[in-house]
């Protein structure tokens, strides 16, 4: 079961991976009581003096006090002298709560600056779960110093399990790069099920990698990954008022420094740190509340990104599609609906329609060798993917949700309860 009660989604992976150690950082995982008893629930994060930080938050108009505090800290620059550490708890989002809302970020990152001994402006803190209760931080704070002494390498996957909401299985993923010198390490961990559309970052998300990088060049590696990964995935269309991404470069690898980035190791580092947030992203997807599909949407021959973006959002965020392959229904048309309500440009006689390798529509009428036995056996798949081709350009988006199905009414009509 997952860590709410749920059954396990059946598009989990098999196991959580086995991910690298990452030099100069520690974590330490522990059970405060926020909303359930007996229940891991507040992970602590500890980053080695000398690490540069790059971040990316929901652009929501009623974000969390903790996601107001963490923008303000890295706006002031992403350089840790003396260290930086993450505070993260579940089970209480600190959202839309007022001024005790940043009363009790001050109260737990306080606690951990005072515990691990270094500023309160490097300490960066995240909240995850209902919204509009106040955050019982007395009971974080109660339990910061048994998780500063039990801080420790290994325990990345704890801190992923300790992060879950309603999510019903941890995700991480990892990447190795060959530098100058030696090896350069990623390793990521993430948050996700429900509540999520793109707008940034779609969850909780904690990278690290022991890469000598400085903080300008960390961020534009985060930034330029986050359309293509974070910004391409949905579920049910609402974004979250606590999304955070935090990435933390340590400096502890030996090899040479990454000074630029469209080039050589600097571009490989960048491949493969997009490749681990595609895979937290696309894993995010996998344990959508109540979802049994996994589906990935290419748009292509649109007039510009901009539109290709549309179709592809528009498909993936339409409750008829949705429910529809909940269905293994192989009902295109709703397919052929969602592109015109897209607001992107399109020409019904240029459109083609494809599920998996097969052509269902094409030149604005039914394709002459539509075989509907065959498109509804491949609705039976747990992995699909719709393409749709504009014919009108070179404007190409590719976004990935899931199936619509009664476990998501399940999951948030009890959510508070």
């Amino acid at each position: 079961m997952g860590k709410a009660g749920l059954a396990v989604s059946p598009l989990a992976p098999a196991r959580f991976p086995d991910l690298p150690v990452i030099d100069g950082v520690d974590f330490a995982s522990g059970a405060a009581g926020i909303k359930y008893q007996g229940r891991t629930d507040v992970t602590l994060i500890r980053v080695a003096p000398g690490a540069t930080l790059a971040g990316a938050f929901t652009r929501s108009t009623t974000r969390a006090a903790c996601v107001l505090d963490n923008q303000a800290k890295l706006a002031a620059g992403g350089d840790a002298p003396d260290g930086a550490a993450i505070i993260v708890n579940s089970g209480n989002a600190n959202a839309f709560t007022g001024a005790r809302g940043q009363a009790s970020v001050d109260a737990v990152t306080g606690a951990v600056a005072a515990a691990l001994g270094m500023p309160a402006g490097q300490v960066f803190s995240s909240s995850t779960g209902v919204i509009g209760e106040p955050l019982p931080h007395d009971r974080i704070v109660a339990i910061i110093d048994d998780l500063a002494r039990g801080l420790d390498g290994g325990g990345i996957a704890d801190a992923a399990r300790a992060i879950m909401t309603t999510d019903t299985f941890p995700k991480g993923a990892s990447a190795v790069v060959e530098g100058e010198g030696g090896q350069i390490r990623i390793a990521g961990i993430a948050k996700g099920s429900g509540m999520i559309a793109p707008d940034m970052a779609t969850m909780l998300v904690y990278l690290f990698t022991d890469a000598t990088i400085a903080a300008p060049l960390l961020q534009q590696a985060l930034s330029s990954g986050l359309d293509a990964t974070f910004n391409a995935i949905t579920v049910d269309s609402d974004t979250s008022t606590s999304d955070a991404l935090i990435l933390a470069a340590t400096g502890r690898s030996p090899a040479a420094p990454i000074t630029a980035l469209d080039g050589g190791v600097g571009a490989g580092f960048v491949a493969a740190l997009h490749g681990v947030m595609r895979d937290l992203a696309q894993l995010v997807v996998r344990d959508g509340e109540g979802a049994t599909k996994f589906v990935e949407v290419a748009v292509t021959g649109a007039a510009s990104q901009g539109d290709a973006h549309k179709v592809a959002m528009a498909i993936a965020n339409s409750p008829l599609v949705k429910t529809a392959i909940a269905g293994e229904d192989a009902n295109w048309g709703r397919i052929v609906a969602a592109v015109g309500k897209s607001g992107a440009e399109a020409d019904r006689d240029r459109l083609t329609i494809r599920f998996g390798d097969m052509v269902l529509a094409e030149n604005g009428w039914r394709a002459p060798d539509y075989d509907e036995v065959a498109a509804s056996a491949y609705m039976k798949n747990r992995d699909l993917r719709i393409a749709v081709d504009l014919g009108l350009g070179q404007g190409a988006r590719t976004v990935w949700t899931c199936d619509l199905t009664h476990g998501y009414i399940d999951i948030n009509a009890d959510y508070r309860s």
